[in-house]
Parts: C-alpha cells; sequence; structure tokens
C-alpha cells in the first residue's frame, strides 16, 4: 500500500484547517494552481498592531466526498517570533490603550 497525496483540477477550490497559534480553529479555501495543495502556507495576523508570519505545514490531506480537506499545523520554529504576553512590558499609548 502507498501513501499517495490527494489531488484536485487544477483550478479547483480546497478547504484549510488550521491548527493551533493565532489562527487555531478557522478555516479556509484555497485555489489549487498545480493540481495539489501548498505543503506550507504562511498566515499574516496582526499582533500588537504589528503584520506577524505564522506558518503553517501540511499534516494531513483527504478527499471527503469530492472536496479536498488539507489540516495545517502551526510550525512555531519557521514562523516569526512573537513575545510571550508577560515579557511584553508596557507598549501603550498615553491614552493607555495598545
Amino acid at each position: 500500500m502507498t501513501d499517495s497525496k490527494p489531488t484536485v483540477a487544477e483550478g479547483s477550490e480546497y478547504v484549510v484547517f488550521f491548527e493551533g497559534g493565532p489562527s487555531d480553529g478557522r478555516t479556509d479555501t484555497r485555489v489549487s494552481t498545480n493540481g495539489s495543495y501548498d505543503e506550507e502556507i504562511v498566515d499574516y495576523v496582526l499582533v500588537e498592531g504589528i503584520e506577524t508570519g505564522f506558518v503553517y505545514t501540511a499534516r494531513e490531506a483527504k478527499m471527503n466526498a469530492d472536496q479536498l480537506q488539507v489540516h495545517y499545523e502551526l510550525d512555531e520554529k519557521d514562523s516569526e517570533p512573537v513575545d510571550d504576553l508577560e515579557n511584553r512590558g508596557d507598549r501603550t499609548d498615553q491614552a493607555g490603550s495598545i
């Protein structure tokens, strides 16, 4: 038995499930540009008003009826670093907002 990578027609949509990080639980749709899915996605999220890139790598891909579904998990090592909340210090402006 071989592990074959699911494929879809070029230009078809597939469903993405994010696991971990700031996008945990979020879903999205992407368009296949080569008959397959992306092995890695960089998701940009605002962290304290700064656009930060979080890398997600494909963990599992499967066909559900005629729909390709791909689960991506956070790759902390390759994502941009973010200070832990307790290490962020006082980053408030004069009005007291972040």
